[in-house]
């Protein structure tokens, strides 16, 4: 039995490098990149253990899910960690970052989420960058999510560690990750003598193997299906522009907060300022007594394929995620997204809507 996936010739060095070289690009980075093989709770996971140890004090970021995560692999690594929590539907301030600064001079490592698409914000990484600069600390972001929506430039805002994944706004698979990392990220790897060696976990056996060996020798076979995946991801990327890409997830986000606004039927977006808002996935507050898992299952009766979840866990009463993202960042989407809230707002509430204000609001806003 043939097919196009099977009996694929082996992926060599020398392609698996110049995969990494395009990420490298789209990051605008002159940092090492590492294409690790696995979904990017991978790379999150090892570059925290990498450089985090009992020496660590860590301010730990919380906008959402993933920074609560973050601050519980810390403390398993023996860090000392300061956790700095904002309400889900806004975004943390540099301002904040420096007064948890004054108050604990001797962090050394800040861990941050840029996009929280499971609650739709996203963080000022620019502004907090500086605030990092000033105090000296290592500067660890998880860009997942945002990469591909709107711009995460590494080097610029000086992030030592930056996580992103293929699988949202880039559109690409889920089964391969990146990080890039600074010199001073690797220095710290190579002074912490808890970071993982000879494992599926460690970025150093990369550095000393891959790297630092010219990029000649894998470590191990590679997922080669989701590296060829990600080596056209990029190359689509790179064909129509990230620009254009990231406008097209600006316009999506723009047009579903706009449609929803003015659809009426008691539901609003989740995240208060549309500035705050993540242009990767919209978060909408379900009406008042209406559970917003009730209203998303009855919308994707009309349509399975839309972009739609509850949240998660305790969220999933209150919060619709709309997931425009990747191929579904389109004009299309938005309208049969809107159509299908609309029915469902109708059926399950009784809600009186407006979907023909609603669809030329999200028109309007596209443009």
């Amino acid at each position: 039995m043939t097919h196009p996936f099977l009996d694929l010739a082996p992926l060599s060095a020398a392609r698996f490098a110049s995969i990494e070289d395009g990420v490298a690009r789209l990051l605008g980075t002159a940092q090492d990149v590492v294409i690790t093989q696995g979904e990017a709770l991978l790379p999150l996971e090892g570059a925290i253990r990498a450089t985090a140890g009992p020496g660590t004090t860590a301010l730990n970021v919380i906008t959402g899910p993933y920074g609560q995560t973050f601050g519980d692999w810390l403390r398993d690594c023996g860090a000392t960690v300061y956790d700095l929590s904002v309400p889900f539907h806004t975004a943390v301030t540099a301002e904040q970052v420096r007064a948890a600064f004054a108050e604990h001079p001797e962090i050394d490592f800040v861990s941050l989420v840029h996009a929280e698409a499971a609650t739709g914000n996203t963080n000022p990484v620019a502004e907090i960058g500086e605030a990092v600069r000033e105090q000296g600390a290592l500067f660890y972001l998880d860009a997942v999510a945002s990469i591909g929506a709107e711009p995460v430039l590494p080097d610029a805002w000086g992030v030592d560690l930056c996580v992103i994944g293929a699988q949202k706004a880039m559109g690409g698979p889920a089964g391969v990750s990146a990080v890039s990392v600074s010199e001073r990220a690797w220095a710290r790897m190579a002074a912490n003598p808890r970071a993982p060696r000879r494992s599926y976990l460690s970025l150093l056996d990369w550095k000393e193997r891959w790297i630092d060996g010219g990029r000649t020798t894998l470590l191990h076979a590679p997922a080669q299906l989701e590296m060829l995946a990600l080596e056209a991801c990029v190359e689509r990327i790179e064909a129509a522009g990230l620009d254009a890409v990231m406008a097209r997830h600006r316009r999506a986000a723009a047009a579903i907060r706009a449609g929803v606004q003015a659809l009426g039927g008691g539901l609003e977006p989740y995240v208060h300022k549309a500035s705050e808002a993540a242009p990767v996935a919209t978060t909408l507050r379900a009406p008042a007594g209406v559970a917003a898992s009730d209203l998303v299952a009855r919308a994707l009766e009309s349509d399975p394929r839309l972009p739609l979840a509850a949240g998660g866990g305790p969220l999933a009463k209150e919060m619709i995620r709309v997931n425009h993202y990747g191929p579904d960042a389109t004009p299309e989407t938005v309208e049969a997204t809107l159509t299908a809230l609309a029915a469902a707002l109708t059926t399950v509430s009784g809600a009186d809507v407006d979907l023909r204000t609603a669809h030329d609001a999200a028109a309007g806003a596209w443009r």
